[in-house]
């Protein structure tokens, strides 16, 4: 087992490619809220076992988990849903933030999956892990966030004098007058491609069935003006609760994995370790392969660690609500 504090590291080039039909498990709906939510479910192998619910990042959806649901499922029950605004969840019109997730999530799992469950998550979807996991402790035996996004750090970073005008250029960038049309001009997946690139070390994993994965929801109907809603509200002060009053609460296991490669949140400006030092159970892997979206580029990798890791953390741990 990784101490708390360590690195792994793999060439990327050594990695293999993978096949272009994934499992993705039973695609089912759910209602929530009057709109319509998707979700994944792979029994798995070990019924027993403590389940898995994946939570994707920004503009990603359960197909981003492509190659990771079916080699967990085999030691794990697997859920993945798509977040609302994302996938082939409804594209509401609504306020979005990460507590409005968190209750998605919460109220999935205690309708559905009615087990403590280990939480997943990737970039914002991590976020999502951690609050769930501070606010529903009932629900959570515990936590796996591949890469940990700090909303407020930009913010911190700004001098005082530069917040204003910083916020009126974010209000202006995230009017759906400009967004939508450059959602149109985007939408294509070859015009994706530049943009899907940069969450990558290896572009040579950033295929057409990823591009898709990306591309489709942003055809459907409503898609603009909520890609507009999701913008402004990242960029809002009330977007998440703050992690440093959170963590220091926390006493279940957490498992933080990111890499080094990661130029969409690298870890130079992050500081992963920060949040080791808020929580004293969560252990912070460093991964010398792969870019933002390790979970998909290194998926074999990613697999073992977390399946390591829940075994030898969180074997006993399975309630079920009465």
């Amino acid at each position: 087992m990784p101490s708390r504090h360590s690195h792994l590291s793999t060439p990327l080039t050594c990695l293999p490619f993978f096949p272009r039909t994934p499992r993705l498990g039973e695609q089912r709906y759910w209602r929530w809220r009057g709109w319509t939510i998707a979700y994944s479910y792979t029994p798995g192998l070990r019924p027993d076992a403590p389940p898995l619910i994946l939570i994707h990042g920004f503009g990603g959806s359960i197909g981003h988990w492509r190659h990771n649901l079916g080699p967990l499922s085999q030691q794990h029950p697997v859920y993945a849903l798509d977040l609302l605004g994302f996938g082939n969840s409804t594209k509401a019109a609504t306020a979005y933030n990460v507590s409005l997730w968190v209750e998605q999530v919460y109220e999935f799992w205690h309708l559905v999956v009615r087990r403590r469950a280990v939480w997943v998550g990737h970039s914002i979807g991590s976020l999502v892990a951690v609050v769930g996991a501070a606010r529903h402790p009932e629900a959570v035996c515990g936590y796996v966030a591949i890469t940990l996004p700090d909303p407020g750090l930009r913010r911190a970073l700004l001098p005082p004098f530069a917040r204003p005008l910083v916020a009126a250029i974010e209000r202006l960038f995230t009017s759906p007058l400009l967004l939508t049309p450059l959602l149109c001009a985007i939408r294509p997946p070859k015009r994706l491609r530049p943009w899907a690139k940069m969450a990558y070390e290896n572009p040579e994993y950033v295929d057409e069935d990823l591009l898709e994965i990306f591309s489709r929801p942003a055809r459907d109907r409503g898609a603009g003006g909520t890609l507009s809603r999701l913008a402004r509200a990242a960029s809002e002060v009330d977007f998440c609760p703050n992690l440093r009053d959170l963590l220091p609460e926390m006493t279940m296991p957490g498992l933080l994995l990111w890499s080094r490669g990661d130029r969409m949140v690298p870890p130079r400006l992050a500081r992963p370790q920060q949040f080791g030092e808020l929580q004293a159970n969560l252990e912070l892997l460093e991964l010398d392969y792969g870019g933002h979206c390790v979970h998909d580029e290194a998926a074999p990798q990613v697999n073992e660690i977390i399946g390591h890791w829940v075994a030898s953390r969180l074997a006993e741990e399975s309630i079920t609500i009465r």
